[in-house]
């Protein structure tokens, strides 16, 4: 049986898991998986930063405010998160662009963001992800 395109991530290995605290991912399965339903290509695996953060509320995407009702706790530096390849891609042409598990970041991501400037911004994470706030 072959590897489905969906199951990639974008050096054309099986995709890894992005992050369970919070647990991302539009499937809310902890990883950047993209379907026919993610209209919005969640699909960048980023570690939130607080210029990433406040930039993506300043362009109308609010990552930090809790919203209960969707069981979102609100992000934090530190965090990774499945964010959508076009607010990345925004992000970085605003030079805030957060840092990228390559690793665990779709290949979908690559309709939107060449390789070259998702590998400029790759990021080993640590086990402790919270060392990075």
């Amino acid at each position: 049986m072959a590897v489905m395109d969906s199951d990639l991530n974008v050096l054309g290995e099986p995709l890894e898991e992005c992050g369970t605290d919070p647990v991302t991912g539009f499937y809310r399965d902890g990883c950047c998986t993209s379907g026919p339903e993610d209209l919005g290509s969640h699909t960048v695996c980023a570690v939130m930063t607080a210029e990433f953060l406040t930039h993506q509320v300043s362009v109308g995407n609010d990552l930090v405010t809790p919203r209960p009702e969707y069981s979102f706790t609100g992000l934090q530096p530190g965090d990774r998160w499945c964010v959508v390849a076009a607010r990345w891609l925004q992000a970085y042409h605003d030079g805030a662009a957060a840092p990228v598990v390559l690793a665990s970041t779709h290949a979908r991501a690559l309709e939107t963001i060449p390789l070259a400037v998702l590998r400029a911004h790759a990021v080993d994470v640590p086990a402790d992800p919270g060392s990075l706030t």
